[in-house]
């Protein structure tokens, strides 16, 4: 086990209704005006909109709706939201739904804080410690972004280059309260909800599967986390209101991704710099894609540490291990993980995807995809850019 640091200062709220306590928690910061911040129409077709508004008004604020969130959030949004909250004279920021509403606050909240432009941030030109205050009602079961350090955001043109998806992380961007209800998403489709349920399996195992070694308590935690989301994904996509398998997945969505699964090790990260240049160019569904090019990753690598590999089987999938094989092991591991993919409707293959890019595509996005780690991506094996062409060809 390695040094680390784990510091996650989210206040939890979960249950039943508990997105109506939203305005309470922002009184207690002092704040005085809210942009409320979301996409699409559901909000206001379920009532959630109208319950936050008065929750909001009920503690003494004022509030200014911005919509018009969508997957894969774009830069371009964020920037009208930092220009209204400065306008507006905004003095805290409440994202309503997924890992992209909240991300999106996560950028206006950085815009309002600071005075360099968001693109510089996100292409890793300055850092920054400084974000206004943030909360967050979940309606997604997923990127578990509502307690995470993580934003993701799709930036449409920097420096002549196109549809960009890149990330910055820090500590200050984890909001300071993440009101988790999930009854709000008994209304998501079902691709969704697998969707959904996929990136919080490889949240999970993108910190898994590392050659760290004699960090077995952590491993433990993380398999239990990845059959327990494996069994409730199952349940949800048959039975949309079953209260404790979403439950099971809202929550295991933010113990995924808030850190605590990847504390005492190296993660590594690379089907998601993979994924995210099928994002930036394919506009895809995050979890689909990452189950699109997994497996071809895992075939990759598996060799660097088979006995890894081995054990995910075994843990997570219940493969019968083979102690005289544990590449075959390995392999298994591999296919039950598709398996379970195919079973919930996820891709995994990039045609199953809905995409087939072409030579020169693959090649620009492997370039992208290694330039955000300057020449190479991962540390369970690290990739260059011929490794993401291999992949991605593999993944067709």
């Amino acid at each position: 086990m390695i040094n680390f640091q784990f510091h996650n200062p989210t206040k939890v709220i979960f249950g039943k209704n508990v997105e109506s306590e939203a305005g309470k928690e922002i009184k207690q910061y002092g704040a005085h005006k809210v942009l409320v911040h979301f996409g699409g129409d559901y909000l206001q077709k379920t009532g959630v909109l109208d319950r936050v508004h008065r929750g909001l008004t009920d503690a003494g604020l004022e509030y200014i709706d911005l919509d018009g969130v969508v997957p894969n959030p774009r830069l371009s949004l964020i920037k009208k939201g930092i220009e209204l909250c400065k306008l507006e004279n905004v003095d805290f920021i409440l994202a309503i739904g997924g890992g992209s509403a909240i991300d999106s606050a996560k950028g206006i909240a950085y815009g309002l804080a600071n005075d360099f432009e968001l693109e510089e941030l996100l292409m890793g030109n300055v850092t920054t410690d400084k974000i206004a205050p943030i909360g967050c009602i979940s309606t997604i079961a997923a990127t578990g972004s509502e307690t995470s350090n993580s934003m993701v955001v799709t930036i449409e043109e920097y420096k002549g280059q196109k549809n960009l998806k890149r990330s910055y992380n820090h500590d200050c961007a984890r909001p300071l309260f993440a009101c988790m209800n999930p009854e709000l998403t008994y209304t998501l489709p079902v691709y969704q909800i697998a969707s959904g349920a996929s990136d919080i399996m490889m949240h999970t195992m993108e910190r898994y599967f590392t050659n760290t070694t004699d960090v077995d308590l952590i491993d433990r935690m993380s398999e239990g986390l990845l059959v327990a989301v494996r069994d409730a994904t199952l349940k949800a996509v048959k039975t949309p209101d079953d209260y404790e398998a979403r439950a099971t997945l809202m929550w295991a969505g933010s113990l995924s991704h808030n850190g605590l699964t990847g504390t005492g090790r190296q993660s590594d990260f690379a089907s998601h710099k993979i994924e995210h240049e099928l994002g930036g160019m394919f506009d895809v569904a995050h979890g689909a894609g990452l189950c699109a090019v997994w497996g071809s990753w895992a075939r990759y690598v598996y060799k660097i540490n088979p006995a890894r590999f081995a054990q995910f089987a075994v843990r997570v999938f219940n493969v019968p291990e083979n102690f005289y094989n544990l590449e075959e092991t390995a392999l298994k591991g591999i296919e039950a993980w598709e398996d379970w993919c195919r079973k919930i409707g996820m891709p995994t293959s990039m045609s199953e995807l809905g995409i087939e890019p072409t030579d020169a595509q693959i090649e620009e996005m492997a370039i992208k995809c290694v330039a955000t780690g300057n020449g190479s991506v991962g540390f369970f094996k690290k990739l260059n850019k011929d490794d993401v062409i291999n992949i991605f060809n593999m993944s067709k």
